[in-house]
């Protein structure tokens, strides 16, 4: 019994000894895997909330423009983009935005919402139809090199056929012909055969003259 005492009471002195040397810094890891719990467990509220709050906003903003409630939506577009940019809804309010100032005829701040939609959306399709939507505002506008350069960007498979198509359009405008043509050729051997848009690319192909494919 006596050795056992002995025994314990010597682990006893070891911990506390160990104790006595490390125990302020096991009481900040500690505390600092505490804190950063805590924090990501606010981070994700904060996102859900953010999320939600989005949601409402942006389900306010398609409900005036069926309204017609220009000012309306003007409104809830701007919201969303200055105090919910993180969220998904952000950059979709920017494309319907854009859409609602190209009727005004306000294609300066169009091309804004298109710019700030493309560089902030993290979905790849929302990203493809900005930056498709910008390059045909700037092919409108004769921006033909501005044009070229947003359609150069990475793009989605799904979206590859109306880049090329486009690219086509712009280069026709350059007055280039052959590299319509390739471009033209591209879009059309990108589509697959029920595509109803393919038979618009075949007839700039007819139109340019020479083999489809």
């Amino acid at each position: 019994m006596a050795t056992y005492d002995l025994d314990e009471q010597e682990r006893l002195d070891e911990l506390k000894a160990w104790w006595k040397r490390w125990g302020n810094l096991v009481m900040i890891g500690l505390a600092v895997v505490v804190a950063a719990a805590a924090g990501w467990r606010y981070w994700q509220n904060h996102t859900v909330t953010q999320s939600l709050e989005a949601a409402t906003v942006y389900e306010k903003l398609t409900q005036s423009l069926a309204a017609n409630d220009v000012k309306g939506a003007r409104d809830a577009g701007a919201m969303l983009i200055d105090q919910y940019k993180g969220t998904a809804y952000a950059p979709r309010a920017a494309l319907l935005l854009a859409k609602l100032n190209v009727v005004s005829k306000d294609v300066k701040s169009a091309q804004a919402q298109l710019e700030w939609a493309a560089a902030n959306s993290k979905e790849p399709a929302v990203k493809d139809l900005a930056r498709l939507r910008l390059a045909g505002l700037q092919l409108d506008q004769k921006q033909y090199d501005a044009a070229l350069k947003t359609l150069s960007s990475s793009h989605s498979d799904a979206y590859a056929f109306r880049f090329h198509d486009l690219k086509g359009d712009v280069l026709l405008a350059l007055g280039k012909p052959a590299e319509a043509r390739a471009a033209y050729q591209a879009a059309f051997g990108k589509m697959a055969q029920d595509n109803p848009y393919r038979n618009i690319v075949e007839l700039k192909l007819d139109a340019l003259g020479g083999e489809t494919k």
